[in-house]
């Protein structure tokens, strides 16, 4: 699937009504959580049903389009579904049991196949629901020309802090050609440098949330200021809300940026398979790691990889900062020791450069044993030594700086 996002221009009696299809999108699916609760052992046809009868008791839940009922019943019955999930799997903390959604600044509406209307340039979107929203022009950098009325399976009108946007979700494979570079890469992230590769070279880290903090701060200070119920305190609120839309709008562009230039640029690459949700329980260190995005980044590398066919490979980061890239032995170090230095070899390197090296190192190892198919992009090569052995369905050697062993008489 592809998505496709245009922001929609028309007037404020316009965007008033969009608000009224959003507003009962959201009373739509709230009845149906509410309704789950009520019901014990209901599923996703109980729920589909009830959508029928919350329009007939409800004139204006009968002025959205029945597909939009229908999919947020089906929205509701998604977070269940995954609060069942976490249920059996035993997963540790919180389940995420289904919450009602309240009005905030954001918000959406989904329609499916019918409720609105493309025009012939593909430049202008007509809302067609009991709302009648009417027409609004489409301002993005996307062409609808190359794809099929068929191909669009879902119309998403999401509202942010500086205006509306639709999605477009296309029924489309995306893959694209790229030839062979013959290198590999180890990723070792941090708040220091976002993140040292196996080569030493690091990427630094952006900060964004950092460097808007005054500004952030000056907002929030205005927005305390006004009074409750207020235009003027309605107006602050929307200046905050634009100030940290910017400041996430940054980090997600950064992400997709460096993620797709590292993917561009090698045929394999390991990064640590991280729990960012335990590491920011860290009261001192939550704020930095939640800034550096590396969920974010790791999501693009795994997108960006199946797009252009590359290995990416993620691996345990246990010991992978403790372990002697040069010798393999443990080297005990403190979170405040940036240098490793192994006493067993001399071995001196900065520490997330040996991080990166260990990973590269798991990554080619984990590769060779389960034998991934997307490993014939890398075939032939030979940055590290061990590639050809993992290819043969051989265990490589420990440490890729070493010579190869002679085989036994």
């Amino acid at each position: 699937m592809w998505v496709f996002e245009a922001k929609l221009q028309g007037t404020n009696g316009q965007y008033e009504r969009l608000n009224q299809a959003i507003r009962t999108a959201r009373f739509v699916g709230n009845s149906c959580l509410r309704y789950w609760m009520d019901n014990k052992g209901i599923g996703k046809y109980e729920l589909s049903a009830y959508c029928a009868v919350l329009a007939k008791e409800f004139p204006f839940a009968f002025q959205l389009n029945s597909q939009a009922r229908q999919a947020s019943a089906q929205r509701a019955w998604s977070a269940i579904t995954r609060f069942y999930n976490n249920c059996q799997k035993g997963k540790p903390g919180k389940k995420g049991f289904p919450r009602f959604k309240k009005h905030q600044t954001h918000g959406s509406v989904e329609y499916k196949t019918t409720g609105w209307k493309l025009s012939e340039d593909r430049r202008t979107i007509t809302f067609t629901d009991g709302f009648k929203a009417g027409s609004f022009k489409l301002w993005g950098t996307r062409d609808l020309h190359f794809y099929q009325l068929s191909q669009i399976k879902r119309v998403r009108v999401v509202r942010r802090a500086d205006g509306y946007y639709v999605q477009f979700c296309l029924d489309v494979e995306r893959v694209e050609k790229r030839e062979p570079t013959g290198k590999t890469i180890g990723l070792d992230v941090g708040l220091t440098h976002f993140y040292t590769d196996s080569d030493g070279q690091t990427v630094e880290n952006p900060r964004h949330l950092r460097k808007s903090e005054k500004a952030l701060k000056r907002l929030n200070r205005h927005l305390s200021r006004t009074q409750k119920g207020s235009k003027n305190r309605a107006k602050a609120r929307n200046r905050l809300s634009r100030k940290h839309l910017k400041v996430s709008r940054q980090r997600q562009d950064f992400a997709v940026k460096l993620a797709r230039c590292v993917v561009q640029s090698n045929d394999l690459v390991a990064y640590e398979d991280l729990m960012v949700r335990n590491m920011v329980k860290n009261r001192k260190l939550s704020k930095s790691i939640s800034d550096a995005a590396w969920s974010t980044f790791r999501n693009w590398l795994e997108y960006f990889g199946k797009v252009f066919g590359v290995v990416t490979v993620a691996v345990a980061p246990h010991y992978t900062s403790q372990n002697c890239s040069n010798c393999g032995e443990v080297v005990k170090k403190s979170l405040s020791q940036r240098t490793h230095r192994c006493h067993h070899c001399g071995f001196v390197l900065d520490r997330d450069w040996n991080a990166s090296r260990n990973i590269l190192e798991l990554a080619l190892r984990t590769v060779g044993h389960t034998g991934t198919p997307a490993l014939s992009f890398v075939e032939g090569l030979n940055a590290s030594g061990d590639i050809d052995l993992c290819i043969g369905g051989e265990t490589p050697q420990c440490k890729p700086s070493r010579g190869k062993r002679k085989p036994k008489e």
